[in-house]
């Protein structure tokens, strides 16, 4: 496989609120179809999304149109275990699990879930404090010999533990997802993003619009960032601020993905109009500016 083939694509499609969305399987089925066209064929997932309920509705929405799959890459995630009062759990506490006992296991749930024969790429959703890297990468190394999953990754990761999976592993992770928007800016700081440059792979950009804090928050950051990604829309030809922050986040060097969760077929849209915007430095930094409050020194 090369390089190009294990890249993920800048946009990204996010199922985690599927549920939430109230739609149809085959209401799902032509909003994929609908993305697909307009050149978004990645999606993310996560075991946990929809107290473990989402992940089973997508492979509904595959069941209705098998050869959608092969247009598709699959990207879910393992690792948390919540303490869901819906399930029986409510006293427990929530943890993490990243032994190969269960990293295993939720590989194979996930393909039953999505009723196929592999996962394109899973990750590890949280950094895991009990984490035993050896155990974790045997389960990687076990999970790629039987085709079950193509690629691997981290979720939340700081540098030094995904260095430390790494350096236990013989294949190459292929991502670090992180958050990261102009109102959450703490991976442009931390080592991630510059990691990803390093050891070339693409960071993944969870909560691009800060969960919409941009858009209706009242504190001064957001209303400081309203205002410039507003003057930065207008000077760009931007028809929205998420195309301006969008237009921002792909404009960081290490070529960064961006998880869109949305169910909308025209904010998909959008965010793919939004590849072809150019922001300049000085734009860049004034969005800057407008997060923290302060020039750079």
């Amino acid at each position: 496989m090369t390089n190009t083939e294990r890249k993920i694509d800048e946009l990204v499609l996010g199922f985690w609120r599927l549920l939430d969305w109230k739609i149809s399987a085959q209401q799902c089925l032509s909003f994929l179809e609908q993305a697909i066209d307009a050149g978004v064929k990645h999606t993310d997932h996560a075991d946990i999304y929809g107290e473990y309920g989402c992940e089973a509705q997508f492979g509904k929405v595959l069941l209705l149109k098998p050869r959608i799959r092969d247009d598709i890459k699959i990207i879910t995630k393992c690792g948390i275990k919540p303490a869901f009062p819906s399930l029986g759990l409510a006293g427990q506490a929530n943890h993490y699990n990243s032994s190969a006992r269960h990293i295993i296991a939720s590989a194979q749930q996930s393909l039953k879930h999505f009723n196929t024969d592999r996962l394109d790429v899973l990750l590890i959703h949280r950094p895991d404090y009990l984490m035993n890297a050896d155990e974790m990468a045997k389960a990687f190394t076990t999970l790629k010999q039987s085709g079950d999953v193509l690629e691997f990754g981290v979720s939340n990761f700081t540098p030094s533990q995904l260095s430390l999976l790494q350096s236990r592993l013989d294949f190459e992770l292929v991502t670090n997802q992180v958050e990261f928007s102009p109102y959450e800016m703490k991976a442009l700081d931390d080592g991630s993003l510059d990691q990803c440059q390093l050891l070339d792979i693409k960071p993944m950009c969870w909560s691009p619009l800060a969960g919409g804090r941009i858009f209706a928050d009242s504190d001064d950051k957001a209303i400081r960032l309203r205002h410039v990604l507003e003057q930065v829309g207008r000077e760009i030809g931007a028809s929205s601020i998420d195309q301006v922050v969008y237009a921002w986040l792909l404009m960081h060097p290490s070529s960064p993905s961006v998880v869109l969760g949305t169910g909308n077929i025209k904010r998909v849209e959008s965010a793919v109009a939004a590849k072809q915007l150019k922001v300049s430095r000085e734009q860049w930094y004034r969005i800057w500016q407008g997060s923290t409050g302060h020039s750079v020194p």
